[in-house]
């Protein structure tokens, strides 16, 4: 249940009226928050001794602008059942409450207070009345007059708005116009708050924020031509500035992301000091898959963005990714020292460098480092994998049982992760009894079930499997692979092929490109007879992904078919590529003995 907090007006509210307790000398409050909650005569007196002190004076004139409202019992009361009441997680009490103080009493502290509990308790008639008597007490205020111009925008009151926002902006139009394009956004009538951005930018022709609100209200609405209109006469206005720029790549990146690096390599051409453009660009090359283009942009942005973490994190993966590891290691190095938001991660990369550089010491040193977070199981995966290599298997085995995951997800994965060591060993049995164990933890585990499947199949155990995959339908109804896994057993080791058929019919309508489950369907048109559409969904399959297993499937079809040349042909070149392929090799050894 949620509980309101006890702010400093009310803890200043209690101290004073413990300081109006007779029979009590108190000394003067030395705090302006308790100071404001007494008359105002005694505030103006407490001003006049201090007038030389211009803040001071500013504090004294904001007090003596407020209510003169003594602390009477019955105000303190309502305030501690307000105070009370949301503590307790009665906000409805709380909101009420507070909402009574504000009309009685026309205070602007109190009817602020009222807007943020009635906010808190999601009551938006209630914030509306509270802003509305907190921006007539306190009309001078910003805070006050955004406050009530954002509730009524909330509410479609746009009419009443609008000579609110009009006074806001003609105070600071530059910042009031960021703030406005962000409140707009939030909006449904979309076609309602661009036309009033429209108004409100006419005043202000010169201000590019103003075009630059004019265009996320368009945006918002779809109208994009309109915002790239507008996005253009801000540049005019303010050639080179960012945040038009990284707009309008953003708009163009909707309808076609070439459109948007070429706008971005444009800009950068003109304006090539441009950091955030600059590095938008290379996310965006990075998402296009364009790596060698987007590196380079991050070697730029590392002297741009000097000691910029997220910078030489991104160059480093980079970098990894294009397989060059010194420069990899180098950069996630350096990242190390620039206090990264996520240090475990770093390391974690640090040691798939180390790995990959055939220093599995380095690897394990960087592994061990990650101590939480969303690394934590893939680091001690890696760590137990490296052992197991270096023929520690036990050693392996104990380090996932001993670590705890921060998750019930992290712990299952970690019972995964043991059962991977052991079937990797060949150690099937095991895998299973481990497996088997975590089901007792972790009855409903999806994972669990389907990697249990997986090894029941490797003993045999193929009414384990059946059970376990059955319960995996059960638990996830849209699970592709489970039912692809379940009917490829029945076509594959048990002559139950109609069975199978319907089952794998119902993963190809859930992933209809994946070319492990267009294979297992192939593999059961050709246990079935039908060659021609087992060649068919066989050869979709390896044109999507040349997997050894699809093309010892695809070639035991033609070699069935005739086509014996074909089939050695295809075998031929998995082989060299996967010379350790069992399904590969089994195949050979049966169909070319």
């Amino acid at each position: 249940m949620a509980h309101l907090k006890i702010l400093p007006l009310c803890a200043a509210l209690l101290f004073a009226a413990a300081c109006s307790q007779p029979g009590v000398r108190a000394s003067p409050p030395a705090v302006a928050e308790t100071q404001t909650l007494q008359p105002v005569e005694a505030a103006v007196e407490a001003a006049a001794e201090v007038a030389a002190d211009p803040e001071e004076e500013a504090e004294a004139r904001v007090r003596a602008a407020l209510p003169k409202q003594p602390l009477t019992p019955e105000i303190l009361f309502k305030f501690l059942v307000a105070e009370v009441a949301g503590q307790r997680g009665a906000i409805g009490i709380s909101q009420s409450a507070y909402l009574d103080l504000a009309r009685q009493t026309q205070d602007p502290r109190i009817a602020r207070r009222a807007v943020e509990v009635s906010m808190f308790a999601r009551n938006q008639a209630g914030a509306l009345e509270a802003a509305r008597l907190w921006a007539a007490a306190e009309q001078d205020s910003g805070r006050a007059q955004q406050t009530l111009a954002a509730l009524l925008l909330s509410e479609g009151k746009f009419g009443e708005a609008e000579p609110i926002l009009r006074a806001l902006l003609k105070e600071d139009g530059a910042n009031g116009f960021l703030h406005l394009s962000a409140l707009m956004g939030q909006l449904r009538d979309t076609r309602a708050a661009l036309e009033l951005v429209e108004r409100l930018a006419a005043d202000h022709p010169a201000l590019p924020e103003a075009r630059l609100a004019v265009a996320q209200a368009a945006a918002s609405a779809g109208h994009f031509d309109v915002a790239v209109a507008a996005l253009q006469q801000a540049d005019s206005l303010r050639p080179g500035w960012e945040p038009g720029a990284l707009l309008h790549a953003q708009i163009l990146a909707k309808t076609s992301r070439p459109d948007a690096l070429a706008f971005m390599r444009d800009f950068l051409a003109r304006h090539p000091g441009s950091r955030e453009v600059r590095l938008t660009y290379a996310r965006t090359l990075v998402n296009a898959n364009q790596f060698a283009e987007a590196r380079v942009e991050f070697a730029r942005l590392t002297s741009d963005f000097p000691r910029n973490a997220e910078v030489s994190f991104a160059a480093g993966l980079l970098s990894l990714q294009m397989g060059d590891l010194e420069v990899a290691r180098d950069l996630l190095t350096q990242t190390l020292g620039f206090s990264p938001r996520d240090p475990d991660m770093v390391h974690y990369y640090l040691g798939q460098v180390a790995e990959q550089m055939k220093q599995p010491d380095a690897a394990n040193a960087h592994y061990a480092e990650v101590g939480s977070g969303n690394y934590l199981v893939p680091a001690r995966a890696r760590q137990a994998a490296l052992l197991a290599r270096a023929g520690k298997l036990d050693e392996a085995r104990t380090l996932l049982a001993f670590t705890r995951g921060e998750n019930d997800a992290q712990n299952v994965r970690l019972i995964q992760a043991q059962a991977e060591l052991l079937r990797d060993s060949k150690d099937h049995a095991a895998a299973f009894a481990v497996l088997s164990d975590g089901l007792k933890r972790f009855p409903d585990s999806a994972e669990l079930l389907y990697d249990r499947a997986m090894v029941a199949e490797k003993l045999d155990k193929l009414d384990a499997l059946e059970a376990d995959l059955r319960r995996v339908i059960v638990l996830r109804p849209d699970d592709a692979q489970a039912y692809n896994a379940l009917g490829y057993t029945l076509a594959d080791r048990t002559d139950r092929l109609a069975e199978a058929i319907v089952l794998l019919d119902k993963a190809l309508a859930l992933a209809p490109e994946d070319p492990f489950i267009l294979d297992s369907v192939g593999w059961a048109q050709y246990r079935s007879g039908n060659l021609a559409r087992a060649r068919e969904y066989l050869e979709r399959a390896y044109k999507v992904r040349p997997d050894p297993e699809i093309a010892a499937h695809l070639g035991e079809v033609l070699w069935a078919g005739g086509l014996r040349e074909a089939a050695g042909e295809l075998w031929q070149t998995s082989l060299q590529a996967h010379p350790q392929n069992e399904l590969l090799l089994e195949t050979l050894h049966r169909l070319k003995p």
